[in-house]
């Protein structure tokens, strides 16, 4: 016969409350957030919210760079799932293992904060390609396949898919050229080496305004108010086509919902502010924030839909 012991009320209650009671008491040591390198995007939008959220949850928030690519997501995948490591990256956490093949998991190994920021592509040609819409490039690349030209800043990147998804949507044939980086592609398309490529607002907004180079149309849903009355490729003859610079926080698979949502309440509550929304703003992103189920669904429909870009372009990592 099993003898059934009484627990204290105390004991039963602590076991009722179970990981609410944790919450309440998380954090009580400095939390960490694993971003890319210093100086980076990623480092700026970590130092930003981190500094934001530290007062609320009264614990210093510590920013760690582990360099670039998926270096940061391989080192937070091997922390324990309590909300006292997160990762900042863009979607290069997803993207890269579809590339190669990765120590994670994207979507069993992480679980989704909050989506930080977004910044759109925007395709953008050379000033002496006779074309003044997306139709009009389209129209002269399906008659010139092959010989037209783009810069890519680095294989599976964003301006790469973005390009890479143009290509299969409107069924044409552009070569890619591939750059180290954003900054040399786009010095590139200055001197006249390339005609087209998709770049960031940041890169690309002042030689649009000199008319060095011009500004067909942006990668997001919606207009960017980063480049006012430049239209979106969908509404340029693309309909669907969607593509954006995406960048989140991610805890680890199975760190305790209340804490997930203890953490998305409180970097939401920062990016809503109209302080950190205008210093975003300055350096070409746009914020944004929602909700972890959100996000999650963001990231999945991302992986489904750049994937099959991926597979059918046949782009493996170099």
């Amino acid at each position: 016969m099993t003898t059934l012991r009484v627990l204290p009320k105390a004991l039963l209650l602590l076991i009722a409350l179970g990981t609410p009671l944790f919450a309440q008491t998380y954090p009580i040591r400095p939390v960490r957030i694993v971003t890319a390198e210093p100086g980076g995007g990623g480092d700026f939008i970590s130092r930003t919210v981190g500094q934001g959220i530290s007062a609320a949850l009264q614990q210093p928030v510590i920013i760690e760079n582990r360099g670039g690519g998926m270096l940061p997501a391989i080192h937070v995948s091997k922390a324990t799932a309590d909300g006292y490591t997160l990762l900042c990256s863009s979607g290069v956490m997803w993207i890269g293992p579809l590339l190669q093949k990765m120590s994670y998991d994207a979507v069993r190994d992480f679980s989704p904060v909050t989506l930080a920021v977004s910044a759109p592509n925007i395709l953008v040609i050379n000033p002496t390609l006779p074309v003044n819409s997306v139709q009009e490039l389209i129209t002269y690349a399906k008659a010139k396949p092959g010989q037209l030209n783009y810069g890519s800043a680095g294989t599976g990147g964003s301006a790469h898919l973005a390009a890479e998804l143009f290509k299969s949507m409107a069924g044409v044939s552009i070569t890619m050229i591939p750059y180290k980086g954003a900054g040399p592609a786009l010095i590139a398309m200055l001197g006249n080496e390339i005609q087209t490529m998709f770049a960031t607002a940041t890169a690309a907004t002042v030689h649009i305004q000199s008319g060095k180079i011009k500004a067909l149309a942006v990668t997001t849903a919606q207009p960017s108010v980063l480049v006012p009355g430049v239209p979106t490729m969908a509404a340029s003859g693309l309909p669907g086509y969607e593509s954006a610079t995406i960048t989140g926080f991610f805890a680890l698979a199975g760190t305790p919902a209340p804490v997930i949502h203890r953490l998305n309440h409180e970097m939401n509550r920062v990016l809503a502010t109209q302080e950190v929304r205008d210093k975003f703003l300055k350096t070409g992103v746009e914020a944004v924030g929602n909700t972890p189920a959100q996000y999650a669904q963001i990231m999945k429909s991302e992986i489904a839909r750049l994937g099959k870009v991926i597979r059918d372009a046949g782009i493996r990592a170099n």
